[in-house]
């Protein structure tokens, strides 16, 4: 009779851990600033997350002054990224020739480790990723500092 007794209270705990789990989504994609110099455009870590599409997701910084837009940085879709002159509603494709990154606006893999630095003289920009350390398989994971090449007076 206890054995019969005991296995209720066994079942609870199972089915509170099947819920959870079948109840997991995927990870939101998101971008944490870390703000060191207030010189700095954008600084922080950017994770580009597996979506339930199978793509990646991805994040795009509209810079406006005074209500006006002066450009747009596109974090993702994974190792992908763009610098787009003004700013607009529709998404653009990263391959465009209007991408300021040039053709190669992804960040190459050397072994388990990515970096890249584009110079952006038009914007006077400077875009760095370093691909960061995390704990999900699902994401990559970036620092990105977008900083000025020049400082303006």
């Amino acid at each position: 009779m206890r054995l019969s007794a005991a296995r209720p209270a066994w079942r609870l705990p199972g089915l509170f851990a099947a819920l959870i789990v079948l109840s997991a989504r995927p990870a939101a994609p998101q971008f944490t600033p870390f703000p060191s110099d207030p010189a700095h455009v954008l600084e922080g870590n950017w994770q580009s997350c597996l979506q339930r599409d199978g793509s990646y997701s991805e994040r795009v910084y509209d810079h406006v002054v005074n209500g006006v837009g002066q450009y747009e940085v596109h974090l993702g879709p994974r190792r992908e990224f763009a610098i787009f002159e003004g700013v607009q509603d529709e998404h653009r494709p990263h391959a465009s020739p209007a991408n300021l990154l040039g053709p190669d606006y992804s960040v190459a893999m050397q072994g388990s480790r990515a970096r890249r630095v584009w110079e952006v003289p038009s914007l006077n920009l400077k875009l760095t990723a370093t691909l960061a350390g995390g704990s999900r398989t699902d994401c990559d994971s970036w620092f990105v500092l977008l900083e000025l090449l020049k400082k303006t007076s």
